[in-house]
């Protein structure tokens, strides 16, 4: 499947407008979009063998504690899934493939795999996007967090609130931030994380491409189009800038930054 294909596929997978759609499958192909090679089949095998271990194991355990337990067990302690904390701004790390192959990532990739995992054993596991640093949160249990950036390191809502203040400085805290997210809103954050380091190093091709997917997993989502317009402008690419620019100016969306993207729009004009 090359990069157009995957793109096609990739909407296919989201644009049914249910949650949940299979969030892994779409993490895979968003990352042959971005020029991944990626074999599908071998990735999700993997992850079959990992949730055959915790399988074996999980009968002896003792409620959502003990299910915990056991998959942190498996997953960090035999198999060696971590956080990179030695290269935290890898690329390599927001992209699901590269994660299973070399069990590196950060909080929110990682967080994926977990969450594969515990649906493939019954462990019923969601994301919470606490701002900053994603975490895992058991669905039968109120308080029961658990961050697989830390090697499943264990939570109660109390320590997410540390966790929070140390990351975020002054930021006024939010009960909502431990709300559980949508697979779509999950995987709209990884695709900016790795967007985000993409431009950041220059690699703007590739955050047009993370932009374009973006557009697709939330189309109302008006500010994709600006931030693809701008990246257009960058790249050179003076009409689908304007296309794009000009759509996110469209009066109905009430953009509130338009005497800014209308400065740009002049001067592709005038070019």
């Amino acid at each position: 499947m090359d990069a157009s294909a995957a793109i096609e596929r990739f909407t296919t997978l989201v644009e049914r407008g249910m949650e949940p759609f299979g969030l892994m499958l779409a993490a895979l192909t968003a990352a042959i979009a971005l020029g991944e090679e990626v074999n599908v089949d071998l990735a999700i095998t993997r992850l079959d063998d990992v949730a055959n271990e915790v399988r074996r194991q999980i009968g002896f355990a003792e409620g959502p504690l003990g299910q915990i337990n056991v998959l942190n067990e498996i997953m960090f302690d035999e198999l060696g899934f971590a956080g990179n904390s030695d290269d935290y701004y890898d690329p390599r790390n927001s992209l699901l493939n590269q994660v299973i192959e070399r069990r590196l990532g950060i909080p929110i990739t990682l967080s994926l795999v977990y969450i594969e995992v515990g649906a493939r054993v019954g462990i019923p596991l969601v994301g919470v996007g606490m701002p900053g640093h994603f975490l895992v949160k058991h669905e039968s249990e109120h308080s029961l967090f658990v961050d697989p950036y830390n090697r499943g390191l264990i939570l109660d809502e109390s320590e997410c609130i540390h966790q929070f203040a140390k990351i975020n400085g002054g930021l006024h805290w939010d009960p909502a931030f431990l709300t559980p997210v949508a697979h779509r809103s999950l995987l709209a954050r990884m695709l900016r994380n790795v967007g985000a380091i993409w431009t950041q190093r220059e690699e703007l091709e590739l955050a047009e491409q993370v932009i374009t997917l973006l557009m697709i997993l939330q189309p109302h989502e008006m500010g994709h189009k600006r931030d693809r317009g701008m990246l257009r402008f960058r790249l050179g690419k003076r009409d689908d800038a304007l296309a794009d620019l000009e759509a996110y100016l469209d009066p109905r969306y009430g953009a509130p930054d338009a005497w800014y993207v209308r400065r740009i729009v002049d001067r592709i004009k005038e070019r």
